[in-house]
């Protein structure tokens, strides 16, 4: 197992039982399909990131005590590890969108993007 898939284990286990967010795991990929030959590919969309979810937030006292999921992008990365273009692409278009999006070089990176006070 590579160090980047050990980091996102350990970032999924930390953040996972927390009441506030829900991360997945998604792998993005293509393989050939074995009886036609064709490529398939799979996961949420090129460039989108390593693990995807919600962080839930109580809103103002102005729309009292409503809660939302906000949309949440972890790219997971070693402490040298490189974004792709395609990936910093996804990352900005979250963000612009109002979700949330980070770059996790470490388990605190994670648990600072889904903190209730971020």
């Amino acid at each position: 197992m590579n160090a980047e898939t050990t980091l996102q284990q350990q970032i999924r286990l930390a953040v996972g039982t927390r009441p506030e967010a829900r991360i997945f795991r998604n792998q993005v990929g293509s393989l050939p399909d074995p009886r036609t030959g064709r490529l398939v590919t799979f996961g949420l969309a090129k460039g989108s990131a390593d693990l995807i979810g919600w962080r839930t937030i109580t809103v103002t006292p102005a729309m009292v005590g409503t809660r939302l999921a906000i949309f949440t992008s972890i790219e997971v990365k070693t402490p040298t590890g490189r974004v792709r273009p395609e990936q910093q692409a996804w990352l900005q278009a979250v963000q612009q969108a109002g979700g949330i999006a980070i770059i996790a070089r470490s388990v605190p990176d994670a648990e600072l993007a889904l903190s209730p006070t971020c």
